[in-house]
């Protein structure tokens, strides 16, 4: 059984072995963990439940963990998407007023899209249609949304009636998101390992010692039932009838690919998968992706990624599928921790949620800021994002823009057709929005 595990996952090839991938495994889970109560707290906001979305967390998270080790072999984890949980629960849900049965549809349906044009090799084409600083910028506009959210879940970031905006009283709970924050920034630079999650640990215990967080009364429980969220998206796919869903859809799609596509190339090239600028086992790797994704949206949750947090468990030596294997198995064993939700108030996801923003916004720094026909769209993404509270209008801004801007330096040539054909969809977007 060893010599057949050793064998189909080339430990010997890749000059590792089952302990140390085995540790990566775990490296990789307490890294990332923190989804499995972060998730539902996003998604309850939408009103979905928050227990049938921490099963469906943990059980799609699992299946696309071991799908991504067994198909593809790759050491990458799989859990649903802090960007695209965002604008499924603050853009489709709150700002458009869409159900979140319906938004779960729309969610579907771009997954189905998600498989059909990995099946047909067109993953790989639309994403290199999409200019590169582009994917930078929406990468870091996502971030400083979800940044944005934090704050204002942790009490930092307030109303006011006459900047929009203001500095919040650094009173009562707002205490916990402040030492959440402070704890996981000390331990991010240090480089510990699962920072996040430790951070979210002890702002909790921090909350229950200073009587902010009730102590809960159980640990470990059976998992909550699914029965709120299964297949409910198949139920509502015939409410994807009118061009605001069909936009949504669009940006599901649209969000999945830069997220998915630059984590793995990244996570690959960490872990020296990249020769000759082409990453071996690319399609199984995709296909994994996507039917986790699939999964996610039927059992209830918005659409599954690869996690960028898989890189802890390669920085620690993980190489091998057996990594991502042990992971999933970690995720089905989280399934009975949910009365801890309980304990896991919003103050103490604020502050992973502005760590994540941190990390996402560090894109920003590959746009070529020298040229004003590139920053001037990547940075009304980036802006307009959080500003307009939404992620599809501030995707939709930005492509408009970059045409317009790329003609007047006398560089349309250069603009990919796919990029004109989206010009046209989001200023038919804005169109049918401004008409009511």
């Amino acid at each position: 059984m060893k010599n057949a595990i050793s064998s189909y996952f080339d430990f010997e090839k890749l000059g590792t072995n089952a302990k140390r991938e085995i540790l990566a495994g775990f490296t990789t889970f307490i890294s990332m963990c923190y989804i499995l109560f972060v998730n539902p707290s996003v998604l309850g906001d939408a009103g979905m439940d928050k227990g049938a979305v921490f099963t469906a967390t943990a059980i799609s998270s699992a299946i696309g963990c071991i799908l991504m080790g067994i198909v593809a072999r790759y050491p990458i984890a799989t859990a649903p998407s802090l960007g695209i949980n965002a604008f499924f629960a603050y853009s489709v849900c709150i700002g458009m007023k869409i159900p979140w049965q319906t938004a779960l549809a729309g969610a579907f349906v771009a997954a189905v899209i998600f498989i059909l044009i990995t099946i047909f090799k067109l993953r790989e084409i639309i994403i290199d249609s999409i200019p590169q600083d582009l994917k930078y910028a929406i990468s870091a506009g996502i971030g400083m949304f979800i940044a944005f959210i934090g704050l204002q879940d942790g009490g930092i970031i307030v109303k006011n009636s006459s900047t929009l905006v203001s500095l919040g009283s650094f009173s009562g709970k707002v205490w916990i998101t402040i030492f959440g924050l402070v704890a996981i920034a000390i331990l991010m630079v240090l480089r510990v390992p699962g920072a996040i999650f430790i951070g979210m640990v002890l702002a909790t215990i921090f909350g229950i010692f200073t009587k902010l967080i009730s102590v809960p009364t159980a640990f470990v429980s059976t998992a909550p039932s699914l029965k709120p969220t299964f297949l409910v998206a198949l139920k509502h796919v015939g409410d994807i009838n009118s061009f605001q869903m069909m936009v949504v859809v669009l940006t599901f799609l649209l969000v999945a690919f830069f997220d998915t596509a630059g984590t793995l190339v990244g996570l690959c090239t960490q872990a020296g998968f990249v020769k000759d600028n082409k990453i071996p086992r690319i399609g199984q790797a995709l296909i994994s992706d996507s039917t986790a994704m699939l999964c996610g949206t039927l059992l209830g949750t918005s659409p599954v990624g690869a996690y960028v947090e898989s890189s802890a468990g390669i920085a620690v030596g993980g190489r091998s599928g057996l990594t991502a294997v042990t992971t999933g198995v970690l995720f089905i064993f989280g399934l009975f921790f949910s009365p801890l939700l309980a304990v896991v108030t919003t103050q103490v996801t604020a502050p992973a949620l502005i760590i994540v923003g941190v990390l996402m916004a560090q894109n920003m720094a590959h746009i070529d800021w020298n040229k004003l026909e590139i920053a001037i769209p990547a940075f009304i993404i980036i802006a307009t994002m959080p500003l307009t509270y939404s992620i599809a209008d501030g995707l939709a801004l930005g492509v408009i823009m970059y045409p317009i801007t790329m003609v007047a330096a006398k560089r349309g040539k250069e603009v990919p057709i796919l990029m004109y054909v989206l010009f046209f969809i989001f200023i038919g977007f804005f169109w049918v929005l401004s008409r009511g």
